[in-house]
């Protein structure tokens, strides 16, 4: 049931993105929906790739660079919805790195909130 909670919340805060940040451009909740999804999956199967890969870099820039690394995923997040007509566009990295910077701080609070914490997981 979290999860399902989880994707609404994303999706309100990408639909909420699309509102007040120009660039980023949700066509509804269907689209926003699937677009949580699809970030989920990135964020699942990439991002760890990614993360080991540009390690290096992270410890350099005290890891801001994750801040990057984030927006890029976004960006493909918009570039899979826009080859597929999902709904979801993105105009440049700016907007991909404010709402990357939101929608982290999203779920973060929703992490605490409903306490999905990679520690309680591992502990059920």
């Amino acid at each position: 049931m979290s999860h399902l909670l989880y994707f609404v919340i994303m999706a309100a805060a990408m639909l909420g993105l699309s509102r007040v940040l120009p660039g980023f451009k949700v066509d509804g909740w269907a689209p926003a929906l699937i677009a949580s999804l699809v970030l989920a999956l990135v964020n699942t199967i990439v991002k760890p790739i990614l993360f080991v890969l540009t390690l290096p870099l992270t410890i350099v820039t005290l890891g801001l660079f994750l801040l990057v690394l984030n927006a890029l995923l976004l960006l493909f997040v918009g570039w899979i919805s826009s080859e597929l007509a999902l709904g979801l566009t993105i105009d440049g990295f700016v907007p991909a790195l404010l709402g990357s910077i939101v929608i982290s701080l999203v779920s973060l609070v929703l992490s605490m909130v409903l306490g999905t914490t990679r520690r309680a997981s591992r502990a059920a």
